[in-house]
């Protein structure tokens, strides 16, 4: 006789009728202690007891942006400051009394109080082992001429190969080989990653040209007649507003790189260069080390919605149609539209984002002024957050330094859940801005700050993640 289970309106247990619940009890015990001894035997990892923490590497940085170690076996950590210098942290943890690159002298003059500007990015190729050779991302001086009659250029976006002189502690800044230069119309969103993806292409990262909205001198016309502007949505007339993705071990046509084959816009409308597109200020991207190898990015927001998106080959990423998952408004960017396209005009989907905070202007309330985009943490000295997104809140506000460090767990679907990681030395936030993120080889991850918004002073500061318990 089939045994019919209901549920006990009372205790929310199953009831069994009184002749078949002897048997079933048993099998049911049976069932239980197999899982439990199952749980056993596969859990061999549970999440430790205790708490995280930030631990000081190294201090006495001006900006410092971001922190690798190169593919080599020296086990240094290689510190970029945005005021054009290059440090080394020793295998022994001491910061070398010289900067490994100092290419100041070759950028546009920074703005102390606060400037996006700077040196941005470092890569090293995948063969730095044997060839010596690295990429930096910096803005040098604006070439003559401008977007329109009246108006300058501010900058250069600039890509250029260096490599290691005789020193292994020093390279050799004549050297230098220009790979990709981009003009650029303002100051800000300048984007700034550089780094080489699984297929050992380089990724770049390169914003909408500045101002607000996506509009202003330098900021061409798109599809999208509703919000004036702009080149987030743009794939022909420049490469601003995208992630580029070239092949710098071969030069084609006249230049420094050649484009990948399989690039989007190859044999299509749109400049080969562009991987990916609509994007506001993509500041910093990581490739995971595990996984899928995603392609993460934090796009700074304008005035409502700060965004990270999982970017793939050909994807549009909304801006200025859209700030995050809502519909982007340039008439007044603190309302969203009431509705908005959900594809492009070549009928490609606008793409939401994986995690979505909120602005500090926003008037429903916010908590950050701007997303810094992390890494995948893939280390092995805190296996409970295998496999979570590090990232975080450049600060609470411009006045005030309070950054936070943010963990979010992946999911197949919607938005990702996403929780403060709270750090024992620092209950409430870090007290100070923080600048961005960096990961080793071996899959842990550091974080980058310092007190002061703009690149001045020396209070810049280089931390690991780290448990303790």
């Amino acid at each position: 006789m089939k045994a019919s289970l209901k549920k006990n309106g009372t205790t929310g247990l199953l009831s069994l009728p009184k002749s078949s619940s002897h048997g079933l009890l048993l099998i049911l015990f049976v069932g239980v202690f197999i899982f439990i001894q199952s749980c056993k035997k596969h859990d061999q990892n549970p999440p430790p007891s205790g708490s995280y923490d930030l631990k000081l590497i190294a201090d006495n940085f001006v900006s410092p942006i971001t922190v690798m170690d190169a593919p080599d076996i020296s086990k240094r950590l290689f510190v970029v400051d945005q005021v054009g210098k290059v440090w080394i942290i020793n295998a022994g943890g001491q910061k070398m009394p010289n900067p490994f690159i100092d290419v100041s002298s070759k950028m546009v003059s920074l703005n102390p109080g606060y400037d996006e500007r700077g040196l941005l990015g470092l890569a090293f190729h995948p063969n730095f082992k044997n060839n010596g050779k690295f990429y930096l991302f910096y803005t040098a001086p604006p070439r003559a001429g401008g977007p329109e009659p009246g108006a300058s250029w501010n900058n250069l976006t600039r890509i250029s190969e260096f490599q290691v002189s005789g020193n292994p502690n020093s390279a050799d800044i004549s050297s230098e080989r220009i790979i990709l230069e981009v003009d650029h119309p303002q100051s800000n969103h300048n984007g700034g990653t550089i780094a080489f993806g699984p297929d050992g292409y380089l990724y770049i990262s390169i914003g909408d040209g500045g101002n607000k909205d996506d509009i202003g001198p330098g900021h061409v016309n798109d599809w999208y007649k509703i919000n004036a502007g702009g080149n987030g949505q743009d794939v022909q007339q420049n490469l601003l507003g995208n992630i580029l993705r070239i092949n710098i071990d071969h030069g084609s046509e006249g230049k420094a790189y050649s484009i990948p084959v399989d690039n989007p816009f190859v044999n299509a409308t749109g400049e080969d260069e562009i991987y990916a597109y609509g994007f506001r200020n993509p500041y910093r991207f990581s490739f995971d080390l595990g996984g899928s190898h995603w392609l993460l990015a934090g796009d700074a927001g304008q005035s409502l919605y700060e965004e990270v998106s999982v970017v793939t080959k050909g994807g549009n990423y909304g801006w200025n149609v859209k700030e995050g998952t809502h519909c982007f408004n340039t008439d007044n960017d603190l309302e969203e539209r009431q509705s908005c396209p959900s594809v492009d005009s070549a009928g490609n989907p606008l793409i939401d984002p994986v995690i979505e905070i909120n602005n500090h202007d926003n008037p429903k309330g916010g908590i950050t002024l701007a997303v810094v985009g992390g890494n995948v943490y893939r280390g092995t000295s805190i296996p409970s957050l295998v496999g979570k997104y590090i990232f975080g809140s450049l600060s609470s506000g411009a006045a005030t330094a309070e950054g936070k460090i943010f963990w979010a767990n992946p999911t197949a679907a919607g938005l990702w859940p996403y929780e403060e990681i709270q750090l024992k030395s620092f209950p409430n936030n870090l007290g100070q801005y923080l600048k961005g993120f960096g990961q080793s080889l071996d899959g842990e991850v550091y974080a980058t700050t310092s007190e002061q918004i703009g690149p001045q002073g020396s209070t810049g500061k280089i931390y690991k993640l780290v448990f303790v318990r």
